[in-house]
């Protein structure tokens, strides 16, 4: 190929790069803004803290469960670009609706903002990662991904630090907090107009109103490519322990280590600081493939740091120094998997295959939303213990790959060893 990993990185990329950062970024910020405040509340007991938190996350993931195959079939019937310029105007618009609830103080509002943001990142995502293989060649692909998750949760740190910032020392003035957040999307808009151009992969695609059919029809598309198939299953279960991670991360510093909210975002910081080690690691050892060997690899990291965070009386030090392992497990996992996604489907369905796969991710948020007030609450478990869980779910998921791709991980060795790079796959 012409292209190599090592060419810069072309301009609409980066433009890409950035309007993901700042999304990230500010849906974190919103999220915390409104859930920080909660979990600290003297008023409210454990168990109305514990729904909250769910019913936060469950409330960002139902727009996915909705209108998942809405992004896709609009990544495939507009230009992709257009759809992600579209998408960042409207969230100047909610950005501001959030403002509003936070200076009303009303929490109803404030999760009908959360919901909205919601429904912003379900028509974002099949765009954004079905450009992907439409901006840079094969070879780049892994690398890319590599950064685009990199900076994603970079985005998820500092919206999660300024999230605990903002509900402490904003406290009594969280309008002002709303407003700041309206301005960074307006940011986030003049950056999406430096996406590169690309045509409508299928511009006569009519959108089906039958999305439960819909979707089986792009899972059926999808069973029919084995590698295809199973990363869509991959993907679901990253997004589950992900979330279920998340959810009990923040309950466990307030409950375990008693943390204010900018303690805890020192801890979520680990977690996604570690994430994006993992996917840049996965984008340099990948050398120009898509590297499967790097999913069960990934699962076992996250297995181990499962075991660890659970583990009864743990410092704070060493538990921070188990979220980074699993996140780092967890970019190793993710990267290869994401790639699947957008290399193997055709041109004129990486949309609709896009809105499928998400639409299964936010199944998996969801259940996790859900699991996490079962497991806590009738199952009786306690926070660390659910961590046990978090690591056993990703330990079978790379059982699974290692079974259906025995090869993987010894090929992934013996390239490393001789070093040599090999073309991507087709």
């Amino acid at each position: 190929m012409s292209n190599e990993p090592s060419t810069p990185w072309p301009r609409g990329f980066r433009s890409l790069m950035f309007t993901q950062f700042q999304g990230a970024f500010s849906d974190n910020a919103l999220r915390w803004l409104v859930i920080f405040p909660v979990l600290a509340s003297t008023t409210l007991g454990d168990a109305a803290k514990d729904s909250f938190a769910s019913h936060a996350s469950l409330l960002f993931a139902i727009p996915f469960l909705l209108f998942s195959t809405m992004g896709g079939w609009m990544a495939d019937r507009f230009s992709k670009r257009s759809v992600m310029i579209s998408v960042k105007l409207a969230e100047i618009l909610i950005m501001m609706f959030a403002a509003y609830a936070l200076w009303k103080e009303s929490q109803a509002l404030q999760l009908a903002a959360i919901c909205l943001m919601g429904v912003h990142s379900t028509i974002f995502a099949p765009a954004k990662y079905g450009i992907m293989p439409e901006v840079l060649p094969v070879s780049k692909l892994s690398a890319g991904n590599g950064l685009l998750e990199l900076l994603t949760f970079i985005g998820i740190i500092l919206g999660t630090f300024a999230g605990g910032w903002l509900a402490e020392s904003m406290a009594g003035r969280e309008g002002i907090s709303g407003l700041m957040l309206a301005v960074l999307a307006g940011a986030g808009f003049i950056a999406s107009r430096g996406i590169a151009r690309v045509p409508a992969a299928d511009p006569v695609r009519k959108f089906n109103v039958n999305i439960p059919g819909e979707i089986l029809g792009q899972l059926r598309v999808m069973k029919s490519d084995l590698d295809l198939w199973r990363a869509n299953w991959g993907n679901t279960a990253f997004f589950f322990v992900a979330t279920l991670v998340q959810i009990n991360l923040a309950l466990y510093a307030q409950k375990v280590f008693h943390l204010k909210p900018t303690e805890q975002a020192w801890l979520q910081a680990s977690l996604s600081l570690g994430i994006g080690a993992g996917s840049m690691l996965a984008g340099r050892l990948s050398r120009g493939r898509i590297e499967y060997g790097l999913v069960p690899t990934g699962a076992v990291l996250m297995a181990a740091a499962g075991i660890l965070l659970g583990w009864p009386h743990i410092s704070k030090d060493l538990f921070t120094g188990g979220l980074f392992l699993l996140g780092l497990g967890g970019g190793l996992f993710i990267v290869p998997v994401v790639s699947v996604l957008q290399h193997r489907p055709s041109p004129q369905t990486k949309g609709a295959v896009q809105g499928a796969a998400s639409w299964l991710s936010w199944v998996g948020i969801a259940a996790a939303a859900v699991t996490q007030g079962l497991l806590s609450g009738p199952a009786g478990l306690g926070y660390g213990q659910i961590f046990w869980v978090c690591g056993a779910v990703a330990g079978l998921s790379g059982v699974f790959v290692a079974w259906s791709r025995p090869r993987a991980v010894p090929e992934m060795i013996g390239r490393w060893m001789v070093g040599g790079k090999q073309e991507p796959e087709h």
